[in-house]
């Protein structure tokens, strides 16, 4: 395995994510012309390096972005950390409930809803490989590539009895928000359905995503797109992640590349419509 992380790492950019291109979407990946929206994700990989981006990623160093961009009452508050390793953690500081999160990657999660039935040993083997690790070289999204790997602890957020937690993600173009991915989890499956600026749902998927159902517009939908084009202004593409829980909105996270750029859309001619709405900047 550690030959092989090694190999994956001296293969330059290019030629790695045409080969991951080809290998995960089954086709050339055009990157003197791209034309989709998967294949101009993959160009701005290599050629839209802002350093800003970089603390835009760090779940940690976001939190000081967010505060100073749209202010600090979208936060979900911090009760623990950064800690640079697991074991400097002392669980008789935190909450009874809490969220553990990786700070340099996209996945290392722990949610604790009672300490008494936390499974810590578990817990800490995952994040112990995941402070190992670069995220990074899996898809080569160069804004991770300089971040801190750090573990923080955030309040576990709840809605009032019944009220179901959903996740907006705003799909931003040079600062408008053309269309919102809502993620919700009705009786135990996930749904997930696309809809418009106006909250139309749209004819659109990704491969084994079921959208057989209609949510409801979230109260403060406005407000959202308007956080949405704050953070994304200037930038060619930005996913904005939201919440809204009891009339409230929190902030989730700032993604520049879905899925890696290596997901299609279902119907397949919507990679290219999407497309034409990213217009990338000068090389």
């Amino acid at each position: 395995m550690w030959i092989t992380d090694f190999v994956i790492k001296c293969i330059p950019d290019t030629m790695y994510l045409k080969y991951m291109y080809r290998k995960v979407m089954g086709k050339t990946l055009n990157l003197e012309h791209p034309k989709t929206f998967n294949e101009k994700l993959q160009w701005l990989k290599l050629y839209d390096r802002n350093p800003a981006y970089t603390r835009m990623v760090d779940k940690y160093e976001v939190r000081k972005y967010v505060k100073e961009t749209i202010g600090e009452r979208y936060l979900i508050p911090l009760v623990g950390g950064p800690w640079l390793q697991f074991e400097e953690i002392v669980f008789s500081t935190l909450p009874e409930q809490f969220v553990l999160k990786c700070t340099h990657d996209s996945g290392s999660v722990a949610i604790c809803r009672n300490q008494c039935d936390f499974d810590t040993e578990s817990v800490r083997k995952k994040f112990n490989r995941a402070l190992k690790g670069n995220f990074f070289y899996g898809g080569r999204e160069w804004p991770y590539k300089n971040v801190q790997p750090r573990i923080i602890a955030e309040q576990y957020i709840a809605g009032a009895a019944g009220e179901e937690i959903v996740d907006y993600k705003l799909h931003c173009f040079h600062g408008v928000m053309k269309f919102v991915l809502v993620c919700a989890d009705r009786t135990g499956e996930e749904k997930k359905v696309f809809y418009d600026s106006h909250w139309n749902k749209l004819p659109l998927k990704r491969p084994g995503m079921s959208s057989d159902v209609e949510i409801p517009k979230p109260q403060l939908f406005d407000e959202m797109v308007q956080i949405a084009k704050i953070f994304s202004k200037g930038i060619p593409f930005l996913r904005v992640d939201l919440y809204e829980i009891s009339k409230k909105i929190y902030f989730g996270e700032l993604t520049f590349f879905p899925a890696g750029g290596f997901e299609a859309f279902e119907p397949e001619e919507w990679d290219e419509k999407i497309g034409e709405w990213l217009v990338l900047p000068n090389r």
